[in-house]
């Protein structure tokens, strides 16, 4: 399809419905803590959760290395747990920001302190991670490796802090917080033979097992929570993996693994744009014959939440590689870098193509509540589905695009690499 005709076949923003809808539910939050409240009040026992069922974990970052690691259990819903696990099912069944964080408020953070290494700060002669499957750090191990929803008692110390952490540009939000004093499994855990494998060889080096659970078919998903859980790597390295470093750390390796599985690829041979939009983010892909190089340019609005000003201009961060990828860590659009581009290497591994790309991401102030870096991931690796416009150049792409875009061509150039050089490949013909 032409792209003048893909996009005007894309579907208008009810922009005035959308906002009236956020501020309404903006203001819900503090209703799913109130249910929150009322349902640890039933659910627990004098100072122990009985019937919990943790579905994920949760490994903080402050005072690293002297952590907070936590299992997350919902409460009041515990047959419905696997709803509350983080991962592609949100996007495909359509969630809203509210519905995110009706989930996360409803998930308790039962959590201790403990050391990267070992699992307590008392004595760093305690067993390293790798040796751990007892008291609370090997209970939170065990509902890492499993495959489904862990029943377990959790004995705490006083009431859960209700307040919510709304999250970050890599993180899901979370809800309330207790101290555990301990935690008991009720069950034994079904863990999979190839979670088993990575598990049992001790020299396996942690980017090695990430590719290799890829490839048995586990999403990033269960793999982050794995590696988190310091379950992962050669036995002398394995250490607790807060988790917003985890997320990062396997959208990075496992996007190393496809670029390196794309980069003897033929080319594509045509322009194609390709578009997204969920939860007030909307994704242009662009993908242009060549070799393999990626950039994400990302625009917020103002009134959005990493923009907060109203009469502000839009925010611009940008990141690229070449075809080697990068030596060092992204900054400016950190996570969001790494899960977009892991959407599109997906792509193209399943067609047998490399490819020029620039994604650009708009942030509109629909976008009232960070959710994670999972809608990023999730919104480019399903931008993919139907059909694509075409465009005789790149520059044609970029250029029709920008028209949809809130800042203007020039703006654009001065800030992406692979825009930059379409203004010096055409000043060469002048």
């Amino acid at each position: 399809m032409r792209l003048g005709d893909y996009i005007e076949e894309l579907e208008p923003d009810e922009e005035a419905e959308r906002r009236r809808l956020a501020k309404e539910k903006s203001y819900a939050i503090t209703d799913h803590l109130e249910r929150f409240e009322r349902n640890f009040e039933q659910a627990l026992s004098g100072d122990t959760l009985v019937g919990s069922s943790a579905p994920s974990i949760f490994v903080g970052r402050s005072n690293y290395p002297d952590i907070s690691v936590g299992v997350l259990s919902p409460v009041g819903d515990e047959s419905q747990a696997e709803e509350y696990v983080t991962d592609g099912k949100w996007y495909q069944q359509g969630y809203a920001i509210d519905d995110v964080l009706q989930r996360r408020t409803g998930l308790l953070n039962s959590s201790k302190r403990a050391n990267v290494d070992s699992p307590g700060i008392a004595s760093r002669l305690a067993p390293s991670v790798q040796d751990v499957w007892d008291g609370f750090v090997g209970v939170q191990r065990e509902v890492a490796i499993a495959d489904r929803p862990v029943d377990l008692e959790i004995g705490l110390d006083g009431t859960p802090d209700l307040g919510l952490d709304a999250g970050t540009d890599v993180a899901t939000p979370r809800g309330p917080r207790a101290t555990a004093r301990s935690a008991d499994l009720t069950e034994n855990p079904h863990v999979p033979r190839p979670v088993k494998k990575t598990l049992e060889d001790d020299d396996w080096q942690a980017q090695g097992a990430m590719t290799y659970l890829y490839r048995r078919g586990f999403d990033v998903y269960e793999i982050n929570s794995i590696l988190s859980a310091g379950a992962l790597g050669e036995a002398a390295q394995r250490r607790l993996v807060p988790t917003r470093w985890s997320i990062t750390a396997v959208d990075d390796t496992i996007g190393q693994y496809l670029r390196g599985r794309i980069k003897n690829a033929p080319s594509i041979d045509e322009v194609q744009v390709w578009a997204n939009e969920y939860m007030g983010n909307r994704y242009w892909v662009i993908l242009a014959p060549g070799t393999w190089e990626f950039e994400l340019v990302e625009m917020k609005s103002p009134g959005s939440i990493w923009n907060p000003d109203p009469a502000g201009n839009v925010w611009m961060a940008s990141a690229a590689e070449g075809y080697e990828g990068r030596s060092s860590y992204v900054e400016e659009t950190a996570g969001a870098y790494y899960a977009a581009r892991l959407g599109v290497l997906e792509h193209l591994e399943s067609i047998g193509r490399q490819a020029t790309c620039l994604v650009l991401r708009e942030v509109s102030d629909d976008y009232w509540a960070p959710v994670g870096v999972w809608q990023v991931r999730e919104s480019v690796r399903n931008a993919f589905d139907g059909e694509c416009g075409t465009a005789e150049t790149f520059h044609d792409a970029v250029s029709t695009v920008t028209q949809r875009l809130p800042v203007s061509l020039d703006r654009l150039r001065r800030k992406s690499t692979l825009a930059a050089g379409l203004q010096s490949n055409l000043s060469e013909f002048k």
